[in-house]
């Protein structure tokens, strides 16, 4: 793989595979596909909305960033938030990485969302196990790596979709 950033290039899932291989190719795909609708951009365009809603490419980012240190780090793992989720004053602002990163430098929320990817697969990369229990209770319930493997896979496939929509707004782009 060369340039993940080029929708060409993003890693395709296999069509037949075992279920850890196709959980964390699918993850990797729908990573990838949130990677590149904000790649290629200016500052202006990644901080760009679509009305009526607030969403930006580098607030999905930065959104996608946190969750991947809330599942796999936080909950799965039971370890303290990364920075500069650490720092936050959640009560005070639910939404603090959709808010804030409009104020970031495009470079920032890349880097912050890789740094993140990365210490996610490491974890997944030492957990070979994808009926390990979560360390850390959400919603009452302590769920499974499996779960949280389709969860993610989920909660990018919902953001891409959002990506989709401003993408296409700044310049033209469809599909991937």
């Amino acid at each position: 793989m060369s340039n993940p950033t080029d929708p060409a290039e993003r890693t395709r899932p296999p069509m037949s595979a075992d279920e850890r291989t196709m959980l964390r190719a699918f993850l990797t795909f729908q990573r990838q596909t949130l990677r590149a609708k904000a790649s290629g951009l200016t500052a202006e365009q990644v901080r760009a909305t679509l009305s009526p809603s607030s969403l930006t490419l580098a607030g999905l980012l930065k959104h996608m960033a946190f969750v991947e240190d809330m599942w796999f780090g936080q909950v799965l793992r039971g370890e303290p938030p990364q920075p500069p989720w650490d720092a936050v004053d959640w009560a005070a602002d639910r939404d603090w990485e959709f808010h804030t990163a409009a104020g970031d430098p495009p470079g920032d929320v890349f880097a912050l969302f890789d740094r993140a990817v990365a210490r996610t697969d490491e974890i997944l990369a030492a957990e070979a196990d994808l009926d390990a229990v979560a360390a850390v209770a959400r919603h009452g319930r302590r769920p499974s790596l499996r779960w949280i493997l389709l969860h993610m896979i989920e909660e990018y496939a919902r953001h891409v979709g959002h990506a989709d929509l401003i993408r296409e707004s700044i310049d033209g782009r469809t599909g991937v």
